[in-house]
This record gives C-alpha cells, structure tokens and sequence, in this order.
C-alpha cells in the first residue's frame, strides 16, 4: 500500500517536472516560408506614467469638486473655499484670474483642460507626451507624512 503511494506521488513529480520543461522551452524556429509568430505586445506602461488625458482628467475631477452648486463651472467664491480647504498657499484670487482665461468670472471645463495642457507641456521635459515619475514636481510624488 505504501509502496503504491510512493509509486503515484514519483509518477506525479515526474510528470510536473516533464510540463514544466516543455512549457519552458523556447519556441521552435520558424520553418522557411511559414509566417512568423504574432510578437507579443511590450510591457505596459509603469503606472507611474502619465499621459495628458489622464492628467486632465485627475486635475479636472479634484478641482471641479469645488463645484458646489453643480452649474458645471466654479465661481471665484467656490475656489477660494476649494483653496481653503486644500491648505493652498498663496493668493485665491490670483491663482482663479490665471486660469479664467475669458476674464468671465468662472471656470469652466475648457479652460481647465487648457491650463492643464500647458502644465504638461511645461513638466514634459523630453516631450515624449508621457509625465515619468522623474517629470513629476516632487510635492505631488512625495510620501506624504503619517497624520
């Protein structure tokens, strides 16, 4: 009985160790006029990239939360009490007249995502459209302090 046991779980090594070679073994050459193997796509990004949309859009959605009355824009009252909120330091009213580029007295959406395009252009330093953990300002990639 024991012996059989030792016979089953020999038989069941043997065979592990037989998938795993051959499932280890690199692919065999591609015979003459026979098309090539699909290549396999490159690895994805480091998730520490950033593209422009993504940055637009992670920009957009914590800012437009200042949005308190839904109107789809920010007032320059709504982004003082964002700014207060935040910690911001220097001036609300400043900082709002920078990105309210049609002087209208709103933030609106468009005006958001142009800001934030020439932000990116601007921390895009080898221009390749993508922010690297290196192009990052070192206030936003930095670990924040235990609370």
């Amino acid at each position: 009985m024991i012996r059989r046991s030792i016979l089953a779980a020999a038989l069941s090594l043997l065979t592990v160790a037989a998938l795993a070679q051959t499932a280890t073994q690199p692919p065999a050459a591609t015979p003459p006029g026979a098309t090539p193997p699909a290549v396999a796509p490159a690895a994805p990004k480091a998730k520490s990239d950033i593209t422009l949309a993504k940055f637009q859009k992670r920009r957009e959605k914590a800012i437009m939360a200042a949005d308190t009355d839904g109107d789809g824009k920010i007032s320059l009252l709504e982004w003082e009490a964002l700014q207060a909120k935040r910690n911001a330091k220097g001036d609300a009213a400043k900082s709002f007249a920078r990105i309210d580029s049609d002087h209208d007295g709103f933030i609106d959406r468009a005006e958001l995502d142009a800001f934030f395009a020439k932000r990116f252009a601007r921390l895009d330093k080898n221009g390749d459209g993508i922010l690297s953990a290196d192009e990052m300002p070192s206030h936003k990639s930095a670990a924040k302090p235990e609370q």
